[in-house]
């Protein structure tokens, strides 16, 4: 009876083996080899390689996966595409702000109601960024994001043909799911398609979509209600999607969901050493920075003393500023990152502190204004910069989490910032952002520190052999 070779006699194809280049069967002799007895040799069946240790295995399995789909130069076309889709998203998010009085007269209902379209979008981004990336574990991504482009095409035409403010809000809650999942994953496609070194900049043209969007949506949407009406507007949202939807067909390649990613909810991302720390420095930065911001027309008018048509040029002048910070901070982030982390909020303290001094001068508050938008719009870029390094294994998770402590720190800086407005001024709300933005660079420093100081440790454990190189090199 023929009996199986046991395991250690048992030929795998290279072909067949899950990593063909670490192929690691049993040398066979070549043909018509033979020693000066003429015999054939036994065949080499010890490997002088040593077994992978569990860093080496993970990272074996990264580099299969990454493999599959390497970057190549006409990524840049699909990078382009997100930043489309961000501008797209960005406009739909803000635009009622410019529109509530139509909406209100049409729909038969408030302005305080209509205005709750953009919390409405808020609340279910946040949601949604916490379980996007479970509900679409296995899912190609080119799939995922094709997929919320037709939903952002939907609720476009929902809000645009809503016979009654029941649908209106339906069709914002949907963008809102669009908006939660497409920040969510945006960082971990953006490190799929371009090349490690090219991040930093795939970034800044992706919030670069933002900041012009955030620039243009409020003008550009009063431009068109006055013309085509805000349902006329709304629907302008429709064609974009359409325009992103087929530019992704076009230049996304396909992204199989990464085998590698864990199970489990966003939160698993805080056990990493320095994770809990950076969201607790992003969620004060963004706090510090919504709860001046949001309350800077009224500081305008009333301190600064401007009139509708200076307000709408100094706010052009602050979006034109965020749009260039977003181009200069990909040229600074390569050897910069957490330098530029803890000087950012320390810079906008700064600007908080002058605004206070010389709120009475209009050339003083629109050149600090433009250094406010300058930084504050390319912040983003640094801190998803930063989660691209911190959680490079599981960028998805850490994506949906941040999108979540980012969208609760702006309602919580607006909220908190309202508050001290009505009782003490503007001086309390400022005061209020100087000590959120303070505190960010100062939890930011301590999360640095602990990641120095456990990267140093780890590297001290390991053995100074040359087989264990690999490991300690994942380690910075």
């Amino acid at each position: 009876m023929h009996r199986r070779p046991p395991p250690s006699l048992a030929i795998v194809r290279p072909e067949t083996h899950p990593f063909p280049h670490r192929f690691d069967g049993p040398q066979m002799p070549r043909r018509g080899s033979v020693d000066r007895a003429g015999r054939l040799p036994l065949p080499n069946l010890t490997d002088e390689r040593k077994p992978m240790n569990a860093n080496e295995a993970g990272a074996e399995g990264a580099t299969f996966a990454a493999e599959a789909i390497a970057p190549t130069r006409h990524s840049w076309g699909a990078v382009f595409a997100l930043s489309l889709c961000s501008a797209t998203l960005v406009a739909s998010e803000f635009m009622p702000v410019s529109l509530l009085t139509p909406i209100a007269s049409d729909l038969r209902i408030t302005e305080g109601h209509a205005g709750q379209a953009i919390a409405v979008s808020g609340l279910f981004a946040l949601l949604t960024s916490l379980v996007i990336s479970t509900v679409t574990r296995g899912i190609d991504r080119r799939t995922v994001l094709l997929t919320l482009t037709v939903l952002m095409m939907v609720s476009g035409a929902m809000v645009a043909f809503a016979p009654n403010a029941a649908v209106f809000m339906a069709g914002r809650a949907l963008v809102g799911v669009v908006i939660g999942g497409f920040w969510s994953m945006s960082a971990a496609i953006v490190m799929r398609l371009v090349p490690k070194d090219g991040v930093p900049r795939a970034l800044g043209l992706l919030n670069g979509g933002n900041a012009l969007a955030t620039t243009v949506a409020a003008p550009f949407g009063s431009f068109l209600g006055q013309y085509i009406g805000w349902r006329g507007a709304f629907f302008s949202v429709v064609p974009l999607g359409a325009l992103t939807f087929a530019w992704f067909l076009a230049s996304l390649p396909r992204m199989p969901a990464d085998w590698t990613t864990r199970g489990g909810t966003v939160f698993r991302v805080l056990r990493r050493p320095q994770v809990p720390l950076g969201m607790l420095a992003v969620s004060l930065f963004f706090l510090g920075q919504f709860a001046l911001y949001t309350y800077l027309r009224p500081f305008l008018e009333t301190v600064t003393r401007v009139d509708v048509s200076t307000l709408s040029l100094i706010l052009l002048v602050i979006g034109g500023a965020g749009v260039l910070g977003t181009y200069l901070i990909g040229l600074l982030l390569t050897n910069r990152l957490h330098s530029l982390l803890v000087a950012m909020p320390v810079a906008m303290a700064a600007i908080a502190v002058a605004l206070m001094t010389v709120g009475g001068s209009v050339p003083a508050v629109a050149v600090l204004l433009a250094g406010w938008g300058l930084i504050g719009t390319a912040a983003p870029v640094a801190w998803w910069t930063w989660l691209s390094k911190a959680l490079p294994d599981d960028a998805e998770a850490g994506g949906g989490l941040m999108v979540a402590v980012v969208q609760l720190a702006i309602a919580l800086g607006a909220t908190f910032g309202g508050l001290l407005y009505d009782a003490g001024g503007y001086r309390s709300t400022f005061s209020l952002s100087i000590v959120a933005l303070g505190a960010s660079a100062l939890v930011t420093v301590l999360a640095w520190r602990r990641h120095a100081r456990s990267a140093g440790d780890a590297a001290a454990r390991v053995p100074t052999d040359s087989s264990t190189a690999p490991s300690i090199r994942s380690f910075h």
